[in-house]
């Protein structure tokens, strides 16, 4: 494993694991009502030939929206579609690519967003997540940025945090300060659905502070951490007029379409959710966090309170003298796969070697057996 560069060439090995905790993708299995919509797909696919393209593109991204409680962005018309986020994700860095942009990127995230915009030669600095952590200190914070565009990932991957703890407040801040500064303000927002899944959290509607502020945006959405669809998945781009067409350009440059057939089958499930309330996500990721917990108490690692109960779980490392890389790498002889924080420290990964991270969107099964082994090795250690 010394070898790997990146997150996701681990996860690729995790997928030849026994225990795979290491990618974040849905690895459950379906809910009775996700169960209907399978035994649908044969009529799924026939309907897919019947209608036209724009049929299920606008379908979908009502269904979406409505959701996810954005009519901002159900109204504007202007967000589009690819395969992946990562797809998304390479738009936005070859704008800025073209545009000679530098990021001020948060830290800690996945560092595969690091490595797409480095491989467009753009250029970063990392900005601390805990510069966000208090709405009264967000501006002054950001002031000693001098990138030309701020990105951020919220709720984040892997701590959770989420600048919704404070309502409209803590974006209502980093949007005036990208105002004021003519900065470009990138949001990643994958993981939002579970803020939604968060009773005590939920989301508001950002697209129509973005708008009304005039501020110079991108927004990132994604499917493809939610639902168990085997990674048949839908992300979405929606941009500030000022740039949509220069980005436009390049979204068609990089891409014609997403199936009609995965929008139409990625629309049920969204139906789904709205119907009960996200149950058939929350549920196991609530349960699966809770087996998580449990197994590391009394051990040598240490939960670390998300802002969002996202679909991963962050651990710190209490003693000095472990390492995540030692602690991954004990792990993995027991045919467990966490992945270690080293990677989402992408500036400073010293910082990054007191945590590891594990998957939570797994069967309950097959997690407690993982839970169970894990704890056995996280006990072979002195405390």
């Amino acid at each position: 494993m010394a070898g790997f560069v990146d997150l996701t060439q681990h996860e690729i090995q995790a997928l030849k694991t026994r225990w795979n905790l290491a990618d974040a993708h849905t690895h459950q299995r379906q809910s009775a009502g996700q169960d209907k919509i399978v035994a649908r797909l044969p009529d799924l696919w026939y309907e897919s030939e019947e209608n036209q393209q724009a049929y299920f593109e606008r379908r979908f991204i009502d269904a979406f929206f409505r959701l996810h409680k954005q009519p901002t962005a159900a109204a504007a018309g202007k967000t589009w579609l690819s395969y992946s986020a990562s797809v998304s994700t390479m738009v936005a860095a070859m704008y800025l690519m073209q545009r000679n942009m530098s990021v001020g990127l948060i830290e800690p995230c996945f560092d595969n967003l690091v490595d797409l915009l480095k491989h467009m030669k753009v250029e970063l600095t990392a900005l601390p997540e805990e510069s966000l952590a208090d709405p009264a200190r967000i501006y002054s914070n950001l002031s000693t940025l001098e990138t030309d565009a701020l990105y951020l990932v919220d709720p984040n991957n892997p701590t959770g945090f989420s600048l919704l703890q404070y309502g409209m407040d803590g974006f209502r801040e980093v949007i005036r300060y990208c105002k004021d500064h003519g900065k470009l303000l990138m949001l990643d927002l994958c993981f939002a659905s579970f803020a939604l899944c968060d009773e005590k959290i939920g989301r508001i509607d950002i697209y129509k502070l973005l708008e009304e502020s005039g501020v110079s945006y991108m927004a990132l959405e994604d499917t493809g951490k939610t639902w168990p669809v085997q990674d048949a998945k839908c992300a979405m781009l929606t941009v500030s007029d000022d740039i949509k067409e220069e980005v436009y350009n390049i979204q068609t440059a990089v891409l014609l379409n997403v199936s009609p057939f995965v929008l139409n089958f990625l629309t049920q499930y969204v139906e789904d959710s709205i119907e009960d309330n996200f149950a058939s996500v929350r549920d196991v990721i609530t349960d699966n966090r809770a087996m998580a917990v449990k197994a590391i108490q009394g051990t040598v690692l240490e939960y670390v309170e998300p802002v969002v109960n996202t679909s991963v779980a962050w651990f710190r490392i209490k003693p000095e003298d472990l390492t995540a890389s030692e602690l991954q790498e004990r792990l993995l002889q027991d045919e467990v796969y966490v992945l270690p924080g080293t990677y989402f420290y992408w500036n400073d990964p010293a910082k990054g070697e007191r945590y590891i991270r594990v998957a939570l969107a797994r069967r309950p099964g097959t997690f407690s057996c993982a839970m169970h082994r894990m704890r056995e090795v996280l006990l072979s250690y002195e405390r």
